[in-house]
């Protein structure tokens, strides 16, 4: 049997100094990997619950598109955090860490949604300085802020801003109908549209509705990058009335299925499908708005350059 031969070490030779193993593809980012477990360990519990509870109901439907959406933003960002310069700032770091620790422990423990989910708003800044530093924290600044529309609004913020919506949606939903030539009264966010009652809840016009169509129009500009921060906080802004429309063209909808169809099926598969046309209107709407912005943009910069190249006349 032959043994393979192994060539002595040339004299002088320094030996590969282990951290050089650290380098090599293999082996890049798994200083990550106790991270991922350990957020595993704390957060699947989590949104395992609420899986099986608040996400099931049509307040809190945008939950799970909220959390993939950011899974999604973050493993696109992989390379940038992994490429960023290792700076740990240990100092801002572990007062984060510590704080949204104490978040969780405080909203596991107690049932307190907001504190455990919103924990998260924390402690992956905390890490990211600890692990990378600032650049690092910089390059995901978006999906940790998105972060926050997963999170349920306290009960009394919204009964007390969604009543005032509800109601401007029923009343714009009476008049344009009435002009239609429908016969609909209103009292209060009660429609009665010919034999039918119609309660506008608060899933069809609510603030949850708000906000999840706030999540929409934030990521589409997040998606086009605009460069311009007025013509971003324009949209942004403008976002509420889009979304005001956007509940009335739904809340119209589902009166006349109800009215032309009946109550089954204006409470069956096609109560569903008018929430999908909420969220495309609103879509079409932002993207409608946003190339009517450009247009004005671009209207402005023609205008100018016209008038920088026309030549000043004598006087």
């Amino acid at each position: 049997m032959l043994l393979p031969s192994v060539a002595p070490a040339p004299a002088g030779a320094q030996p590969r100094p282990m951290t050089a193993l650290a380098d090599q593809p293999a082996s890049r980012g798994i200083e990550w990997v106790p991270v991922f477990f350990g957020l595993a360990a704390m957060y699947v519990p989590t949104f395992v619950d609420l899986a099986m509870g608040l996400w099931k109901s049509d307040e809190q439907m945008h939950g799970p598109i909220i959390l993939a959406v950011c899974l999604y933003l973050f493993w696109s960002l992989r390379h940038a955090v992994q490429d960023a310069p290792v700076v740990p700032r240990r100092a801002v770091a572990w007062p984060l860490f510590v704080f949204g620790l104490l978040f969780y422990i405080l909203g596991r423990s107690q049932d307190i949604i907001m504190f455990e989910l919103g924990s998260l708003i924390w402690i992956l800044p905390a890490l990211l300085l600890m692990q990378r530093g600032t650049a690092a924290l910089k390059a995901c600044w978006f999906p940790i802020f998105f972060l926050v529309f997963m999170i349920p609004l306290p009960g009394p913020i919204v009964d007390m801003l969604t009543l005032p919506m509800k109601t401007l949606v029923s009343w714009a939903t009476e008049h344009i109908l009435y002009a239609a030539g429908y016969p609909i009264s209103r009292n209060g966010v009660i429609l009665y549209l010919g034999q039918y009652q119609l309660l506008v809840a608060d899933a069809c016009a609510g603030l949850h509705t708000l906000f999840s169509l706030e999540a929409l129009g934030l990521f589409y500009l997040h998606l086009t990058r605009h460069e311009s921060w007025g013509r971003n906080t324009a949209l942004a802004i403008l976002i509420i009335p889009i979304s005001l429309t956007a509940n009335t063209i739904r809340v119209m909808t589902l009166s006349l299925i109800t009215y032309h169809f009946g109550d089954e099926a204006g409470q069956g598969f096609l109560h569903g499908f008018a929430g999908m046309v909420l969220f495309l209107t609103a879509l079409v709407l932002i993207m409608a708005l946003d190339g009517l912005i450009q247009y004005v943009i671009t209207r402005r910069q023609k205008a100018r350059q016209i008038k920088v190249s026309l030549p000043r006349t004598a006087t």
